[in-house]
């Protein structure tokens, strides 16, 4: 499955530059030149890593990366921008972001820091030990489900499909990103395959937690 990444670069042609040079690289790349339509396309989309500039019309890089810091959203985040003194550092790293790239700069090195960034699972959390609710925790290093002490080893798929809804808790997830999730190139995709690895994770994690939403998906909940 292609990786998603949102552009934020209000500079025409290095926007169109970092979106051709992605897409070579098999990427997926949603592009916008102000914060406000950052802000819906986060908000609308799934992506898996979000480039950011800092200066952009309406809405700045730091206050849009804050402003989703604080309803919970964890998408990986780099600063691309030509501020270069200690203290925009620091407000970058304070805002939320996972790295930070100064202008100009060689569209190799970013790619590296991409690929670095996308190689973790998990954002924003300094341990391979999930806390699902008080009794249940996920260990992400070793697909082990612990449950009120019980350790349940996930197969495969049941753990790529708990990994992608404990990375969108509270969104919708929908079945094509979770068939693109589940299934490689040239597998063929099982519904009913699918509804068993959902009803094994509600009979571990309690069915409240998995609601399905009609001819959309479904939502991992943590209300």
């Amino acid at each position: 499955m292609k990786k998603k990444l949102l552009l934020l670069e209000d500079d025409i042609a290095l926007n169109e530059t970092v979106v051709d040079y992605f897409e070579n690289l098999d990427y997926s790349v949603l592009s916008v030149y102000d914060g406000n339509s950052a802000l819906d396309a986060i908000y609308e989309n799934n992506f898996d890593l979000l480039l950011l500039d800092v200066n952009v019309p309406d809405i700045n890089g730091f206050e849009i990366l804050k402003s989703i810091r604080e309803q919970d959203v964890t998408t990986p985040a780099i600063f691309i921008t030509s501020l270069n003194s200690m203290i925009d550092l620091e407000n970058g790293y304070e805002s939320g972001c996972d790295d930070y790239i100064r202008k100009p700069f060689a569209l190799k090195e970013l790619k590296l820091r991409v690929e670095t960034i996308l190689k973790r699972e998990f954002f924003h959390n300094d341990s391979n030990k999930i806390e699902i609710d008080a009794s249940i925790y996920y260990d992400t290093a070793n697909d082990l489900l612990s449950v009120g002490g019980d350790d349940i080893q996930l197969k495969n798929k049941e753990a790529k499909l708990l990994k992608l809804f404990l990375q969108n808790k509270d969104k919708l997830v929908t079945h094509e990103a979770i068939y693109a999730t589940l299934w490689e190139y040239g597998e063929e995709i099982s519904e009913s395959a699918l509804r068993t690895y959902i009803k094994n994770l509600r009979k571990y994690l309690g069915k409240e937690k998995i609601v399905s939403i009609k001819k959309l998906g479904y939502r991992f909940t943590t209300k």
